[in-house]
């Protein structure tokens, strides 16, 4: 998952402007794709990728009149090897006046897209169990300990009457979880498991709560 970001370089006097846009669906990608064609409606090419992971896994791709293979299915590679998804890429094409050739068209769209993509704030969301945690005070520092060194991801503490933690587990490692409070409270914690929610990472794995 990223933020939008527009990026701007020459190739031979032909300008290439990426737009990318994260999308959560090809109604939104088609959207975006379309909004681009009218801004840059002189533009020589309006070439686009998009990769979307939801429900379904749904690729697609165009050249926009460029020669075959050298522009949208570049720009769909940079997507996959850059690990990112529900994303589009446009990338806008003003002629210069110098062909590059198939190899340079395939450098330049491929330049373009990782330049944009780069530009755009990366980040990763995991689908995590919301578990809410009640502990003694004594309890405290070893809980603390063992939630930072497994690094979960924790929301809110509460210091009441006893100490309450908001974590948010990934659902891959609840049982995991689990045993490890258990452990360290001696089975003295009480844990009260909800929902299941996307947590945003930033590019450090720190976690992005509202």
């Amino acid at each position: 998952m990223l933020n939008p970001a527009v990026t701007e370089f020459e190739e031979k006097k032909s300008r290439f402007i990426s737009s990318v846009q994260p999308v959560s669906s090809e109604d939104e990608a088609v959207e975006f794709i379309q909004s681009l064609k009218t801004k840059y409606w002189d533009a020589t090419h309006n070439v686009y990728a998009y990769y979307i992971c939801e429900d379904n896994e749904i690729q697609r791709f165009n050249d926009d009149g460029e020669p075959s293979g050298t522009a949208g299915m570049p720009i769909l590679e940079v997507i996959k090897r850059m690990d990112v998804r529900n994303l589009v890429v446009v990338v806008t094409r003003y002629f210069g006046g110098t062909l590059l050739g198939a190899a340079g068209l395939v450098r330049a769209y491929s330049k373009s897209a990782a330049m944009g993509i780069e530009a755009a704030t990366v980040v990763k969301r995991v689908l995590c169990t919301e578990i809410q945690i009640v502990i003694g005070y004594s309890q405290l520092g070893k809980v603390q300990n063992a939630l930072l060194s497994e690094g979960y991801f924790i929301k809110d503490t509460k210091y009441g009457q006893d100490v309450e933690f908001t974590a948010y587990v990934p659902v891959d490692r609840v049982d995991g979880f689990k045993a490890m409070i258990n452990e360290v409270t001696s089975g003295g914690a009480l844990m009260d498991f909800g929902e299941r929610v996307y947590v945003t990472l930033d590019r450090s794995g720190k976690p992005l709560f509202d």
